[in-house]
Parts: C-alpha cells; structure tokens; sequence
C-alpha cells in the first residue's frame, strides 16, 4: 500500500473549496495525472455518485462512499489490480480553510509484485497533483474574493 497525504491553505469560504472538490470531475484541472474525469449520474454530489477518471494505466470509476456535506468525502475506484481510496475534508481555518487530501493506493492481484516501488511513484505523482491542487485553489480563492 502507498499512502500520499497533503494539507493547502485555501483563502476563500470552506464552502466554496469543499463544493469545487467534492465535484470530482475537477480533478482533471488539477492532477496532471489525469487526462479527463466525468460525471456518470446527475444531481447533487451523494453517496452513490459515480465519477470516470482517465488516467495513463487506464480508466477507473471513483464512487462516493461517504459524504459528511460541506466537510468531508470518500471517494473508492476498484480494479482487478489496484484500489484507490480517496478522502477530502475542508475544516474551517482563521484565514478561510484548511483543505486536506489522503489517498491510499493499494495494488491487487499480481499487481502487487510492483508494491514495492508503488510508494516511490506515488509520490512523484502526489507532489504533482498537490502542486496542481494549490494552484487550482488559489486561482478559486482568487475568484471568490478570497
């Protein structure tokens, strides 16, 4: 299992961070690992929203699990060889909010032969993504008058 965890300052309203991140199609604007990322159901974000991520080992579906509203969302994308689970909380901070991404990689089958050298590529691939995501936020920041 490999294990990337990153804390951003958002200076804007938690609100604004938690609604913009929970939309998981976003994650393509910011994760340079990922090419593309669709919504497949529709309405409010809830447990059971499914989201189609397209990253370079293939496409998976990342399903809400859990879902504490305007706080925190667990995101799980399973295959036959890996299984992703995601957690998002934005926690109000003095100076906007506090926003918190843990992933959890954990590879599955004869997958898991590479686990060793998972936690070094998880991590080059999390600093990429944490990058992307403190742009994305202070750009988001920006525009909500943050």
């Amino acid at each position: 299992m490999a294990r990337y965890r990153t804390e951003q300052p958002f200076a804007g309203p938690p609100e604004v961070a938690f609604g913009y991140l929970a939309d998981f199609e976003h994650v393509a604007e910011w994760d340079p690992g990922v090419s593309e990322a669709t919504r497949l159901d529709a309405g409010p974000v809830a447990v059971g929203s499914r989201f189609r991520v397209a990253v370079k080992t293939g496409p998976l579906v990342y399903e809400v699990v859990e879902l504490d509203p305007g706080r925190r969302i667990r995101l799980v994308a399973e295959t036959a060889t890996l299984r992703s689970d995601d957690v998002i909380t934005v926690l109000p901070a003095p100076d906007g909010a506090t926003v918190t991404y843990d992933a959890d990689l954990t590879l599955r089958g004869w997958a898991r032969l590479g686990a060793p050298l998972l936690g070094l590529l998880f991590d080059r691939i999390g600093d990429k993504a944490a990058a992307g995501l403190r742009a994305r936020l202070d750009s988001l920041a920006a525009a909500s008058g943050g």
